[in-house]
């Protein structure tokens, strides 16, 4: 399995030391929230070092919930200069005995994808799919990285990408 580490550049920060200001929105389940508490504390971490703000925290019942929230963020901005510059949606979908996982990993999936070709800002994938409570562990701040530090950095460069077009 791919991890962040094997990237020299995924983690690298230093070129976003100037995104003092930046505004990024973040969208988060209460579903499985000690997990989703710990991916918005990466994120924070992330933001703190580069200077970035986040602009709007919005919590959500589920993962199902997440598109509709976003594109909620997007349409109620007041005005352009407090519009986020990137959206990171957060959650943690644990496989359970039942097809349910499939249909909402499906569902917060395509929606994602859809607002990142609606929206003139990007949404940043950072729903973690899982078998166990475990393997989210190894993905915050075990073996796989810090999966919510990453979605920031994502966000950041994706803005930063938009910014020098």
């Amino acid at each position: 399995m791919a991890q962040s580490s094997d990237s020299n550049t995924l983690l690298d920060i230093s070129a976003l030391t100037q995104m003092k200001d930046t505004r990024v929105a973040i969208v988060a389940t209460e579903w499985n929230d000690k997990i989703v508490a710990e991916q918005i504390a990466g994120a924070k971490r992330i933001a703190a070092q580069t200077g970035a703000v986040i602009a709007h925290e919005v919590l959500v019942p589920g993962s199902f919930e997440i598109p509709f929230a976003c594109k909620a963020i997007w349409d109620n901005k007041e005005n352009l200069s407090e519009a986020p510059e990137a959206i990171i949606a957060f959650g943690a979908v644990i496989r359970g005995g039942t097809p349910h996982f499939e249909y909402v990993c499906k569902a917060v999936t395509e929606g994602i994808l859809q607002l990142n070709l609606m929206l003139p800002v990007p949404v940043i994938f950072g729903v973690l799919t899982l078998d166990t409570e475990e393997q989210a562990w190894e993905r915050l701040g075990g073996v796989h990285g810090h999966k919510g530090e990453e979605a920031m950095i994502a966000a950041l460069k994706m803005i930063r990408m938009k910014n020098e077009l």
